[in-house]
This record gives C-alpha cells, sequence and structure tokens, in this order.
C-alpha cells in the first residue's frame, strides 16, 4: 500500500466512513493549529498554496477539504496527518476552588524525626499537598528507614538549615531560602544543622498529576 492510501485509509477509520470534517471538526483544529503558530490566514496560503478564502471557508467549516487540500495542508505546516486529525482542545472549567489556612491552623501529624502540619486539608482531590514541617532530627540514624512515597516534591527551606540525605546523591546542606526538587520515591531524609529546629515548606504531587 503507498503513502497516499494509506492516508486514505487513515482518513475513512477516523471518519467512520462519513464526511471526516463534521465529526473530526477539522476546520476548528486547523485554526487552533494556526493560532498556536500566530500564523494569518495569509501566512498559511503562502505555505500551503492554498487561497486564503479557501482556509478562510475550511477553517468555518463552510466547505470539506479535498483529500488534495488536505496534503497539502501536511505538506506545508509541516505536521502529519493525526496531528490535523486530532480533536481540538476544549477549553477547561475554572472551579474557582480555594482554601485557607491561618498560621497554625493546619492539621498535626507529628513523628519521631518530623512535625508535620498539612496545609489546605479542606479541598478534596487535589494535584498537590502542601505541608509545613518541623525538622526535629538531629542525626541521619534516628531514622529506621528511608522516608519515601510515590511522585515528585518541591522544598524550601524557610527557617534554620537543613542536610537532605538522599539514596543516590551525597548530603546536600540547603539554607533558609534555598529550595530543591526531586523524585519523592528515591529515599530520603531530613536533618536539621542549625541551632534551632528547621523549618521547611513541602509539596508533593503523583508522578500523573492526579
Amino acid at each position: 500500500m503507498t503513502a497516499t492510501n494509506d492516508q486514505e485509509a487513515a482518513l475513512r477509520i477516523a471518519s467512520g466512513r462519513k464526511p471526516f470534517v463534521e465529526p473530526l471538526r477539522l476546520g476548528e483544529r486547523l485554526k487552533e493549529i494556526r493560532l498556536a503558530n500566530q500564523w494569518t490566514l495569509g501566512d498559511v496560503s503562502e505555505r500551503t498554496g492554498l487561497a486564503r478564502s479557501t482556509l478562510s471557508k475550511i477553517e468555518n467549516d463552510q466547505i470539506s477539504p479535498t483529500f488534495s487540500a488536505v496534503q497539502k495542508l501536511i505538506s506545508g505546516l509541516d505536521i502529519d496527518l493525526p496531528q490535523l486529525l486530532s480533536q481540538p482542545r476544549t477549553k477547561s472549567r475554572t472551579m474557582g476552588r480555594r482554601d485557607l489556612t491561618r498560621r497554625g491552623e493546619g492539621q498535626q501529624h507529628p513523628t519521631p524525626t518530623y512535625e508535620h502540619e498539612l496545609l489546605s486539608c479542606e479541598l478534596a482531590q487535589k494535584r498537590m499537598i502542601p505541608f509545613k514541617t518541623i525538622v526535629r532530627a538531629r542525626r541521619f540514624e534516628e531514622f529506621s528507614e528511608w522516608v519515601r512515597h510515590d511522585g515528585e516534591e518541591f522544598l524550601m527551606v524557610l527557617e534554620g538549615e537543613i542536610q537532605l540525605f538522599s539514596e543516590f546523591y551525597e548530603p546536600l546542606h540547603l539554607a533558609k531560602g534555598d529550595s530543591i526538587y526531586f523524585d519523592s520515591d528515591m529515599g530520603h531524609a531530613l536533618v536539621s544543622v542549625s541551632e534551632d529546629d528547621a523549618v521547611v515548606l513541602s509539596v508533593c504531587t503523583p508522578r500523573d498529576g492526579q
């Protein structure tokens, strides 16, 4: 099967053997690609050899592009067929959620080595988990095992200084204002090395962002 036949077959399959422009919203997808690249209709016309009026009609679903026109779009815009046939992105609805945590009013979760204060606890199904931690540990030996959890973590030192121990790196010294982003399924542990217990802000998120 030739490349042209492959593309024709793909169009038929994607369209359910019906005119493909309407169900695939090809005109809307073409406009999305054009605007994403900050191209005018004139720019696209120069790239593809298609008249501006033809492109405008395609974008507004006033005409269905011929297969020849589709080939010119793919070649001129330097995209592949799946990119042109993919559904336009839908705008996500802004939920407008918010969750205020006053100083000291987070959920307290003390452990032998840390004193966690979970923040923004009223929101369910968050994509991030923020918490403030007072680092009580003074020696790495106070940990019976590595701390690890799925996903990624951003950490910033708010007060004092810490030593960050991690499974695959040498210990790292972090002072007030320093921050680090790391894979939190890698074993890690924090130890205060300042006169007073250090305080850090952490934000964790699952790797898939869910």
